[in-house]
């Protein structure tokens, strides 16, 4: 099979960790299968919210090929912090409205900068067959238009979640809101294929940017790493039902229904025995929210976790749990959790709005489905649940529909999009 050379600019790329560096990390880690050779341009050391060396080390032993480079982004100059705890919702909420503000189309500008620099040193030594550049931040993707267009190196995008209209976007004025969508314009313009998470993305990137076509756009959901989920899973039967969940609260992504939901749960029904672990980042305030309710003694905090050690987690649970709350867009949310979830097999509460995700738990064939806010319906959900896992009758996915969402299965598909923009352009 004759090598082809990817070049991929990822700003959020492993020893960072946490949901943004999942799903281009796993491109990476299987496309050398399908022919290619992906040199990475990736930050250097950073100030964040979790490391995870173990995602670094699934790439050990691949045809895989990763540059560093640092600019003057917020993260990159406060390094020496190392792993840093995340401020309370309202400071962190006022910090993001002020990068916004300042920064246009994000606060990373200044890293694709350094990764474009480094790019052009790097074409002029290696024969790249195609970029691709993962969003958000959307800056690279700037980057990756302005190398496509001084070398004629076809270039695909990946989105992760919209970039004009983002759930999480804050525009002080009609100027900044103008700039990120012409911003967006151009970069489209210089794309050979876009590749998206969803179809709701792709209807609204279509119906936003009328000169793209229908197969310009690309569906590639999240998935699971097969790798990542042991094939036999040696589960002991609790003593209370185990409901997980795996990743960070912030914006409408909060457990305070849930935990509302649970303390319902027990009152109601005081023969019901629950524990809730959480891996991830409880704030601070959801701490609070614990105690007033009394839930300290079944809520466990396991606080941040490698992947390796949340999948295992994850597998020791009788059943999972995630939600998304309403906002903007929401419908376009498509959050790389539920799909890992998918991965273990195992029953789940998704508290959802109508969209994308609420759409594939449906499919799922093991999930308990309600709004992100209305207590009572999940407060029934647990009951129910809880009442089948008693009688070891929790029910089982559908094994093809589980199948699809498959890591190495969906690099393939972008090896594909990846060789087809090759004959496009």
């Amino acid at each position: 099979m004759e090598q082809l050379n990817v070049l991929v600019l990822a700003y959020y790329f492993p020893p960072m960790g946490l949901s943004g560096v999942q799903r281009i990390t796993k491109f990476v880690k299987y496309l050398p299968d399908y022919g290619w050779h992906p040199h990475v341009i990736a930050t250097g050391p950073t100030a964040y919210y979790a490391h995870d060396q173990s995602l670094l080390d699934e790439l050990e032993g691949r045809d895989v090929t990763i540059h560093r480079t640092s600019g003057k982004d917020p993260n990159s100059l406060l390094k020496n912090k190392g792993t840093v705890r995340m401020p309370r919702e309202v400071l962190r909420k006022m910090l993001n409205r002020a990068s916004s503000t300042i920064f246009v189309p994000d606060n990373k500008k200044s890293w694709s900068r350094q990764a474009l620099m480094l790019a052009r040193d790097l074409v002029k030594d290696v024969d790249f067959d195609a970029i691709l550049v993962s969003g958000p931040p959307f800056s690279p993707m700037m980057a990756g238009a302005v190398l496509s267009t001084e070398t004629g190196i076809p270039l695909i995008l990946d989105y992760r979640d919209l970039w004009y209209g983002n759930q999480f976007s804050f525009y002080p004025t009609p100027w900044h809101a103008h700039l990120h969508k012409q911003y967006e314009y151009d970069v489209l313009t210089h794309a050979s294929k876009i590749v998206v998470t969803n179809r709701r993305i792709k209807e609204r990137l279509i119906a936003t940017y009328p000169q793209l076509a229908f197969d310009d756009v690309v569906i590639i959901p999240h998935g699971y790493d097969a790798e990542d989920m042991q094939q036999h899973r040696n589960h002991t039967k609790h003593a209370a039902m185990r409901l997980t969940y795996a990743g960070i609260f912030y914006e409408f992504i909060t457990p305070s229904y849930f935990f509302r939901a649970v303390k319902k749960v027990l009152k109601d029904r005081p023969d019901i025995s629950l524990d809730l672990h959480f891996a991830g980042l409880l704030r601070d305030e959801h701490r609070k929210t614990v105690k007033k309710l009394g839930l300290q003694d079944i809520v466990h905090d396991h606080g941040y976790m490698s992947h390796a050690d949340t999948v295992t987690l994850l597998q020791d649970s009788d059943a999972l749990w995630m939600m998304v709350g309403y906002g903007k867009n929401a419908d376009t949310v498509s959050s790389g959790k539920l799909y890992e979830y998918f991965g273990t097999r195992l029953p789940i509460l998704a508290s959802l709005p109508d969209g994308a995700l609420r759409r594939d738990a449906e499919r799922y064939g093991a999930a308990w489905i309600t709004a992100p806010d209305d207590v009572d319906a999940i407060a029934t959900c647990i009951i129910e649940m809880y009442d089948k896992w008693k009688k070891n009758a929790l029910p089982h996915p559908d094994e093809q529909y589980v199948e699809g969402f498959e890591r190495r299965m969906l690099t393939g598909e972008l090896s594909r999009v990846l060789s087809r923009s090759l004959r496009i352009h």
